[in-house]
């Protein structure tokens, strides 16, 4: 063998056993990522969202004081020797109906007082009370028994709001009278009645048929208190007022036969 060619096959050979340069083999790849020398930019925190603040009601006016004594001015006579009924807290799908047939059984009217949501929510007895020829009083909105301690301009709101109530039933009737609920009159809520055209209704005689006695004890109460020109207080509404439709059979031929019923003057 030739001196070149045995120098070439060793070269070969220290080539294949150091395997430089192999088949096969490539270089590893670097892994990509940021340099050292690259820094994070910091995530801005979430701004805490504002706490909403708590709305605070305005304080209620304090109410006014009830006067030891009713006001002067409260009409408590009929206005005539006759005697007048009125009716409260109505009209009431129940009770106003059967009311209604006993007055007009016995050719007689009466004054209605009207709650206003009530009336809203029964226009249909309302325009039938007017139809039969009824007299009409408004009673306050929602019966307050505190209206007249409250301030003026929600006395006078009040019982603006029940007109109207009134009035849709019922657009031309005339709304003659005012009544506290409960009698708790002030001088205050006379001023404003006053103002809106409406007179102050009180009673004289008072069955207290709104606690529910039994029909003999209201009947007992109303004849043994009333006299010519009375006016009698009784209610059609505000609960069961089945005692005073059983009093009423009786009470209302009996009154018309001793004294006369008659409207208010």
């Amino acid at each position: 063998m030739r001196p070149r060619t045995v120098m070439v096959f060793a070269l070969g050979l220290v080539l294949l056993v150091t395997g430089c340069g192999g088949p096969g083999k490539t270089p590893e790849k670097v892994a990509a990522g940021p340099s050292a020398s690259a820094t994070p930019k910091p995530v801005p925190s979430p701004k805490p969202k504002p706490k909403p603040t708590p709305t605070v009601a305005p304080p209620k006016p304090k109410l006014r004081p009830l006067p030891k004594t009713l006001p002067a001015g409260l009409h408590r006579r009929s206005g005539s020797p006759g005697v007048a009924l009125t009716f409260d807290d109505g009209p009431d799908p129940r009770y106003t109906p059967q009311i209604l047939a006993q007055l007009r059984a016995a050719h007689v009217t009466a004054t209605f007082c009207l709650v206003g949501r009530q009336a809203k929510r029964y226009p249909e007895l309302v325009a039938q009370i007017v139809r039969e020829g009824h007299q009409l009083c408004n009673h306050s909105w929602r019966h307050d028994v505190d209206l007249g301690r409250r301030p003026l301009a929600e006395i006078r709101a009040d019982l603006e709001r029940t007109n109207r109530a009134i009035h849709a039933a019922a657009p031309k009737a005339p709304i003659t009278w005012f009544r506290q609920p409960g009698g708790r009159w002030t001088a205050e809520e006379l001023t404003v009645a006053r103002q809106l055209g409406l007179r102050p209704l009180h009673w004289s005689v008072d069955p207290q048929d709104w606690d529910h006695p039994p029909a003999k004890k209201i009947i007992k109460r109303v004849e043994s208190a009333s006299k010519h020109g009375s006016v009698v207080l009784m209610h059609d509404a505000g609960g069961d007022r089945t005692q005073t439709m059983t009093a009423c059979r009786r009470l209302i031929p009996d009154l018309k036969r001793r004294y006369g019923i008659v409207q208010l003057r």
